[in-house]
């Protein structure tokens, strides 16, 4: 069938239930309103058949425990729905401006890609805030197309590096690292820019001249090495098996099952096919995609979606059918 016609171009719990103090605005959890069961601790009593609904005062909230990454005491969050109040949330807790905070890790101070915080929080994690440290200036000879980057972004404006692959041209320079933020290239300045932005401007500087990076690296602890290749691929799963709070850039966050098996497989496979077609890993991303493409009968249907839900990207077509088969060997169970 053809495709695209008509496309639009373990001390004490980390997560606490807390009763006598409402839940937050802008948290959506599912089961809250009539205590119906969430699971894992989470509203597990039902409200009997009759009787109102407890009130607001004796609802649990989520409370995430928080440190900054290269050094504090511990402190506690809660009521943020997307990753810019969860910057704000913690500016708050230990008394710095948002815009300081570079990315999150979950369970881990370092610098580990593959404990990114995404769209996603395990309701048990710890998270860990990575904040701006050393800026840095670094001229770099295009000498091959590919300059062996892949680029993420924190979902609040900063484009950073997640992946730097072995022998490549970047991977020779020893200033450069996993998790130094984008912030400039040639002089335009980048805050605001998606990954693929990014990395569409970084393929498209002209081979055989030099460009000008101006990075800035996340501060570090005295224990934290730098981490160039920025981890294994195989991912894993964060969650502890409460379940997951997922953020989202418009609406409340909502508290969702962990990803099944199948879903799990089918975002890898769409991140792999991210990074290999747009030099971007965005699990969120992938994720978002196996939604949209998990219960379409064929691609057209698929592609449609895509160009309803996330247009601006411009998938092309290639990429897009890729996508549908990942998606389809995933439920099959195909590696």
């Amino acid at each position: 069938m053809p495709l695209g016609l008509g496309r639009r171009k373990k001390a004490s719990p980390l997560v606490e239930n807390e009763e006598a103090e409402p839940v937050r605005a802008g948290l959506n959890v599912p089961g809250l309103d009539g205590m119906d069961g969430v699971g894992g601790g989470l509203g597990e009593a039902t409200a009997q058949e009759g009787l109102p609904p407890p009130p607001t005062s004796l609802r649990p909230r989520l409370i995430f425990h928080t440190q900054l990454a290269h050094g504090s005491p511990t402190g506690r969050i809660e009521g943020f729905s997307n990753v810019r109040e969860l910057y704000a949330k913690i500016g708050e807790a230990f008394g710095i401006p948002p815009a300081e905070v570079m990315f999150c890790t979950l369970n881990t101070h370092k610098v580990d890609m593959d404990k990114l915080l995404g769209g996603q929080i395990g309701l048990e994690d710890f998270i860990f805030a990575h904040v701006k440290g050393q800026r840095k200036e670094v001229e770099v000879f295009k000498g091959e197309d590919a300059l062996g980057l892949t680029i993420t972004d924190n979902g609040a404006g900063y484009a950073f590096i997640k992946r730097i692959r072995e022998g490549s041209i970047i991977h020779q320079i020893q200033v450069i690292n996993v998790g130094d933020m984008i912030e400039s290239i040639n002089g335009h300045m980048l805050i605001g820019c998606r990954h693929y932005e990014v990395a569409k401007m970084l393929k498209e500087l002209p081979r055989g001249k030099n460009f000008v990076l101006k990075l800035v690296e996340p501060l570090k602890a005295f224990d934290m090495i730098s981490q160039r290749s920025g981890g294994s691929r195989s991912g894993g799963q964060l969650g502890t098996g409460r379940g997951t709070l997922r953020l989202r850039s418009k609406g409340p966050a909502t508290v969702e099952e962990l990803p099944s098996a199948f879903e799990e497989k089918a975002i890898e496979k769409v991140d792999d096919l991210l990074e290999s077609y747009m030099g971007i890993r965005d699990s969120e991303l992938a994720a978002t995609m196996v939604e949209l493409g998990k219960d379409k009968k064929n691609p057209d249907e698929f592609a449609e979606a895509l160009d309803e839900t996330l247009g601006d990207f411009a998938f092309p077509d290639e990429f897009v059918f890729d996508v549908w088969g990942a998606i389809g060997d995933a439920k099959v169970g195909r590696v």
